[in-house]
């Protein structure tokens, strides 16, 4: 019951992309940045600049000059009358005084998005975030399951896998209360803007009982994964296959929610502008606003992902070509 040639391969090519996926979780995988001639380079280098990871949005900004004038301020100047219909929710400004320590991006680019009526950063991808470590040991598992060449012991590590991740997501989830405290933090970020208590509350029911399918929708997901690899051959590719198309995952993902919020603008901003597709990738313009919107190295990660499954995948289909099934 020995490990031939291709095996070593497949298996090194498979722990390889296991690694690259595992640090892809903890790193940035996308950065959007925004500029106006209001921002000068020496004060905002990179821009306003944020990083998307698959479970939050972080600043990205660099430190910044003390006493850098901050979005509100400086959107402010622009607005006029526009600004005696628009009462400010966010006040940027408490930012000027911390800005030679760092400076909050995230928060300054509510503050602009906030002027044409854009929902905020925080409460995009609800239910993808919190559940994104979920999804990644699921795929894990699979990806660990794929290297081992014999039938018997991949179902019985798929199971064992699968009963780990879906008892810590569910104590973590549902015993330990972390689902109710992300529906308040998402009701918290939605009530930042909108003053639609019983609407805000309604949203946050939506993302209890969406984000309770998705747990118990990839529970069943695993129970298929096992009953496949029971059944089929061939169904061991799976193992690698969907976890190879993270990368078209994660931007299917990233431009739905983009559309999402570039075409669900609301009336209370201060400038009116018609729905429109955020970047997904490289230049645009959005009033006096350059967007930028490029992948960072977490991205290549996932990329490296992708080559090394898809390399495992040839090597093992022509294996089960040439080959009997070992038991």
């Amino acid at each position: 019951m020995g490990m031939k040639k291709q095996d070593r391969f497949v298996g090194v090519l498979a722990l390889l992309a296991l690694v690259a996926l595992i640090v892809a979780y903890f790193s940035p995988i996308w950065w959007v940045s925004l500029t106006a001639p209001n921002y000068p380079k020496d004060a905002f280098p990179d821009g306003i600049r944020i990083h998307f990871h698959f479970d939050s949005v972080q600043n990205g900004c660099k430190a910044a000059a003390a006493g850098t004038r901050m979005a509100s301020e400086i959107i402010q100047g622009d607005i006029s009358e526009a600004t005696e219909r628009w009462n400010p929710v966010l006040d940027a400004k408490k930012n000027v005084d911390k800005g030679a320590q760092g400076l909050d991006c995230v928060h300054e680019m509510n503050t602009i998005n906030h002027y044409v009526g854009m929902f905020p950063i925080g409460t995009g991808a609800p239910v993808e975030r919190p559940l994104a470590k979920f999804f990644f040991a699921f795929f894990a598992v699979m990806i660990v399951a794929f290297i081992v060449p014999w039938r018997r012991e991949r179902v019985l590590l798929l199971v064992a896998g699968f009963i780990a991740v879906a008892v810590w997501m569910i104590f973590d989830q549902l015993v330990n209360g972390r689902l109710d405290e992300q529906v308040q933090r998402y009701v918290s970020d939605a009530g930042t803007f909108f003053k639609e208590p019983d609407r805000i509350a309604g949203w946050g029911e939506n993302v209890r009982s969406i984000s309770r399918g998705v747990i118990f929708g990839l529970i069943a997901s695993m129970a298929v994964v096992v009953a496949g690899v029971m059944k089929s051959r061939r169904f061991q590719l799976l193992l690698a296959l969907v976890p190879a198309f993270i990368p078209a995952f994660f931007l299917v993902t990233y431009a739905g929610w983009l559309w999402f919020f570039g075409h669900n603008l609301h009336p209370w901003g201060a400038f009116t502008v018609k729905p429109f597709m955020p970047t997904v990738f490289g230049e645009g313009k959005v009033a006096q606003f350059s967007t930028y919107s490029y992948p960072t190295w977490g991205y290549a990660l996932l990329m490296l992902v992708f080559v090394c499954l898809g390399l495992a995948l040839l090597i093992r289909r022509k294996q089960l070509r040439e080959e009997p099934e070992r038991e």
